[in-house]
């Protein structure tokens, strides 16, 4: 059984036949078949042997000279206006475009973790600096790669480029409301923190939050459980200006998951995981398993070690027994008696995983999710000063008995 003193709750090492297995996904792929350009044929005119035109001439009409060379003129100059707008130059937009006029003010948000290419995206999209190579061209005249720091920023349409690294340097310019996001929390959790802190109610945020309102957006939604966001709504201090709504607070918090664990090797994760326990995970299994990670160790060599453990009960068929998985029904303390509860997320009654994650984890924990320690760990007791892993339930028991 899995038992931390955190959870307040009497231990209980009951076994019962599954009803629920864990959730499987699958991902989808599309085509678009490319159309072939119509290409079109002319035949030149022909004059007969007969045609007045066909007379001798010792060269053009003087007035037919004017009118070439007016009509080059005319090309010339028409293609010195417009070629450098064909080709994405540095012209005023066109009419009808969505770009802001240059100097307009523009917030921009980089997410802690965004890389070169993430922040270059962001800038052009801001239309900051629209060239992505310029920006690139002042990073390394400033030797910034290494100094580029993530916040809120407000800058201005086709800004210098060299400014506009020099302030990536110095840090965020925009002064607002910080909201600070532990890891651990749940959605209805984090729901109270974004009232207490930017006044949004807290009912309004949880009507917001739906999977199926942003997974146009961020397709690593796809798929997800009860349309819930549950997971996603990454841990990190934020800064917010002015009045943002619910939306804006969603988005931004997705966008830091994005990007902060983009860089996780998941495949070759799901991959290693299969040969070494013979188990199928989504990467809505692997956040999941690390969320019940979260909630059950209190330091990253116990994550590790939690994570193998879970993964060897997976292999032997056995239930997870996470005392944690009940703590999100219940909302707090678990008792013996709350483990007999018929639910999804009782790991006692049920083998396999939750149909949700039950927190936001923190990026140790999908670590451990995805690389657990190798061991033969089956159980284990953590209290707030050490922890204890057995292969054994003999052992423990020992090991609760002696450390009560």
């Amino acid at each position: 059984m899995a038992t931390t003193e955190r959870n307040n709750m009497a231990n209980s090492n009951g076994m019962r036949p599954p009803s629920r297995p864990g959730a499987r996904f699958t991902g989808r792929g599309s085509a678009r078949p490319a159309s072939a350009g119509a290409r079109f044929k002319r035949s030149p005119g022909r004059l007969s042997a007969s045609s007045p035109y066909r007379q001798a001439r010792h060269g053009p009409h003087p007035a037919a000279v004017v009118i070439i060379v007016l009509v080059l003129i005319g090309l010339v100059a028409g293609g010195a206006f417009l070629v450098p707008r064909l080709l994405g130059g540095s012209g005023a937009p066109a009419a009808g475009s969505d770009a802001p006029a240059a100097g307009t003010a523009v917030t921009v948000e980089i997410p802690e973790g965004s890389g070169g290419d993430a922040i270059a995206s962001i800038l052009a999209k801001a239309h900051v600096i629209e060239e992505p190579r310029d920006y690139y061209a002042a990073v390394s005249a400033l030797s910034a790669d290494q100094s580029l720091q993530p916040g809120t920023y407000s800058f201005t349409v086709g800004q210098n480029p060299e400014e506009v690294v020099r302030q990536l340097m110095d840090g965020p310019n925009v002064a607002g409301l910080k909201l600070t996001l532990p890891e651990g929390l749940t959605v209805k959790q984090t729901a109270a923190r974004v009232e207490e802190t930017l006044g949004i109610p807290a009912d309004d945020f949880l009507a917001q939050a739906k999977a199926s309102a942003y997974v146009a957006d961020y397709p690593f939604l796809e798929g997800v459980a009860d349309d819930s966001l549950e997971g996603f709504l990454c841990p990190k201090t934020y800064t917010f200006t002015g009045e943002p709504t619910a939306d804006a607070v969603i988005r931004k918090l997705l966008n830091q998951f994005e990007a902060e664990f983009r860089s996780l090797d998941f495949e070759g994760a799901r991959s290693a995981l299969k040969a070494s326990y013979g188990v199928e995970m989504s990467d809505y299994d692997l956040l999941i398993m690390a969320s019940i990670i979260e909630r059950e160790a209190l330091t990253d060599e116990q994550r590790l070690n939690v994570s193998s453990t879970f993964y060897n009960r997976l292999k032997v068929d056995m239930p997870l027994q996470s005392d944690a998985t009940m703590m999100y029904v219940t909302g707090g303390a678990v008792t013996a008696a709350d483990l007999k509860v018929e639910s999804p997320y009782n790991t006692y009654l049920n083998r396999g995983l939750t149909p949700t994650p039950v927190c936001t984890p923190s990026l140790a924990s999908l670590k451990a999710a995805l690389e657990p320690a190798s061991t033969d760990y089956l159980y284990f007791f953590i209290t707030t000063d050490t922890a204890y892993f057995s292969a054994t339930y003999d052992d423990h028991l020992k090991a609760i008995e002696e450390n009560r």
